[in-house]
């Protein structure tokens, strides 16, 4: 009859995945993400033009949640001193954290959860290079935005220019507000907490994550709403395209793996003896001499065939009785 899988399992891969081949993987990845992000300035003018854009399209559909948000966050300081620390912070730290987890303890999942992400990250960056985006917070006063990052800096690590530390604000593109990898990556890290977590609590967590910071890059003036949807839409677009990303990876493995060890990922299988070969399990080939005695052996004070409580027949056919 033929074979059928049980729903929710999965056969483990053929290969396993290596720590050392996967942490240089990830930094070169979040390395292309920051220099695109820094590389892909635009120009100012034209970045402007597109986030005006944005807010006018956002106001004909009604969508244009960022002004109350962030007026909210403006004047509530227990409300707007937490975003600012999720902003900042949580970006950064949840996503490596879940990306862990799941090589740690989820293994059979990682390879996919890992290409997703990385895919979805490389089409942010066109986004970042063909539409240079000003964000809310960056626009004239006139159309009523505060940068909540700069009102609350003195709380926070971050400077006054940007979510960077302080000083290194002219290191990053402020212009790259679209799409928003904020809310994608918390989007992805929602969903493998739903799928992957177990408990309630991971789930709750993979609902709860994503929407809050949502709600997080709109309040703090970092994004728009539609720059939050678009976020989405490119892990969707990378969820579609993982799989095809995937297939051309086993296929370039196998050069790599050639050309240099350390990319192989299969551990050497070792030889094993046939059933039929004899081995020799003590002695192991070694054998001495006749006659030849090992060192510090003590001389046996019987004869051969004549230890203690021996029977007449251990000792051969000439060997007197036992007394009695």
């Amino acid at each position: 009859m033929p074979h059928t899988e049980t729903p929710g399992t999965e056969a483990a891969p053929a290969s396993r995945l290596r720590w050392w081949t996967e942490l240089p993987l990830i930094l070169l990845v979040y390395a292309c993400y920051s220099a695109g992000r820094l590389l892909a300035r635009g120009d100012v003018g034209t970045a402007v033009d597109h986030g005006l854009a944005i807010l006018r399209i956002e106001k004909f559909l009604h969508l244009n949640a960022e002004h109350p948000l962030n007026r909210l966050f403006r004047t509530e300081a227990w409300i707007g001193v937490p975003a600012d620390f999720w902003y900042a912070s949580l970006h950064y730290l949840v996503t490596p954290v879940v990306l862990v987890w799941l090589f740690r303890s989820r293994a059979v999942h990682y390879r996919a959860a890992r290409t997703w992400l990385m895919t979805s990250t490389f089409i942010g960056l066109i986004g970042f290079t063909l539409l240079p985006t000003c964000p809310p917070r960056l626009l004239s006063a006139e159309h009523g935005f505060v940068d909540t990052m700069a009102q609350y800096s003195s709380y926070g690590w971050w400077g006054g220019e940007a979510s960077a530390p302080r000083g290194l604000g002219g290191m990053t593109n402020q212009y790259a507000a679209m799409p928003s990898l904020h809310v994608g990556w918390a989007l992805w890290c929602g969903v493998m907490l739903w799928r992957h977590g177990g408990t309630r609590l991971a789930k709750a967590a993979g609902v709860v994550y994503p929407l809050v910071t949502t709600l997080v890059v709109m309040g703090t003036a970092n994004h728009y709403f539609l720059d939050a949807a678009a976020g989405a839409a490119v892990m969707g677009a990378g969820l579609l395209l993982a799989p095809l990303v995937m297939r051309r990876a086993d296929r370039v493995r196998p050069w790599l793996a050639a050309r240099a060890p350390l990319f192989a990922t299969r551990v050497p299988s070792v030889p094993v003896a046939s059933a039929g070969a004899e081995t020799s399990i003590v002695g192991g080939g070694c054998h001495t001499s006749p006659g030849e005695r090992i060192p510090r052996q003590r001389e046996s004070r019987f004869g051969s065939g004549a230890e203690p409580g021996a029977s007449p027949s251990d000792a051969g056919d000439g060997a007197p009785a036992a007394a009695r």
